[in-house]
């Protein structure tokens, strides 16, 4: 949004109602000021929709449906955020949003503005408009993530793992594989499931401690690089798969390999330390 040449000037809405309300009470929402409309609000409207009441202390009215869009936030749990702009207050900022009326609602959307709202509404209208907003929103690829539809082996291999049954849970994950080769999303389930299969029931800490005994002791090495990879611990594993690799050749060399690509199979393929280790890898290999 580019702000207009006269966003300092002041906005004057002199025509505002009586009673006062009451302002004893926090008001809910984001107080929108000059600096931050630029700095958070806009950049927030990028994830999710940002709707902006314009309200005044001299309008009972805008301050009840600023009220009523507060409960609305909290019941829709995240699915928005609401700001507010005090336009005695905050008159540069009603000016940039070209307010003429109170209340006032816009909504910023990816970075741009819709005005909603010039009257006040029943909360049932509020909760309307705010749907169509949200759908909106949806519509342009901002707010929550459209539900992606799973493949039957995976809801097998999720319920299997729910279970500990790992051994369900690997043949599902084969079998959509199978169905689907370049399923990225299943190779690593797969990866995740055979890891979380060889590391059942270990005894981590000592494994690591007899890994430093035998440092040549393939087995023993092999399960310390698995124990260090669900850690968290990645370079590490991959340095000790990669310095047994030059130690063996034939088979264990092979056994060695298999595991340690099957570990890169559980990390991002651009992560630095997997690019590092699959380029010492092939090193090592040719």
């Amino acid at each position: 949004m580019s702000l207009p040449p006269n966003f300092s000037q002041a906005v004057d809405l002199s025509s505002l109602g009586k009673p006062a309300p009451d302002m004893t009470t926090p008001l809910p929402g984001i107080e929108v000021t000059p600096l931050n409309l630029q700095a958070e609000v806009l950049p927030l409207s990028k994830t999710k929709p940002v709707i902006v009441l314009c309200w005044s202390p001299r309008s009972a009215e805008s301050v009840e449906l600023l009220r009523t869009l507060g409960r609305i936030e909290s019941d829709d749990a995240g699915k928005w955020i609401l700001a507010q702009v005090n336009i005695d207050e905050q008159a540069p900022v009603a000016q940039a949003l070209q307010v003429r009326t109170i209340p006032y609602g816009v909504v910023f959307i990816g970075g741009q503005a819709v005005p909603f709202l010039e009257q006040p509404l029943t909360e049932p209208q509020l909760r309307e408009v705010i749907s169509k907003i949200l759908a909106l929103a949806a519509q342009q690829g901002v707010g929550e993530e459209p539900v992606e539809e799973t493949e039957p082996e995976e809801d097998e291999a999720l319920a299997a793992l729910d279970q500990g049954d790992y051994v369900t849970a690997e043949a599902a994950y084969k079998r959509l594989i199978a169905r689907k080769p370049a399923d990225s999303y299943a190779k690593l389930g797969l990866a995740q499931v055979q890891l979380l299969a060889r590391t059942n029931g270990l005894d981590a800490a000592k494994i690591m401690e007899d890994a430093i005994k035998s440092p040549d002791d393939i087995e023993l090495q092999i399960q310390c690089a698995d124990v260090e990879v669900m850690s968290g611990y990645l370079e590490p594993a991959f340095d000790r798969l990669l310095r047994l690799l030059v130690l063996f050749d034939g088979d264990e060399q092979k056994r060695i390999k298999d595991r340690l690509l099957e570990l890169f199979a559980l990390v991002d393929p651009a992560d630095p330390r997997v690019m590092k280790a699959r380029t010492q890898l092939a090193n090592a290999l040719f």
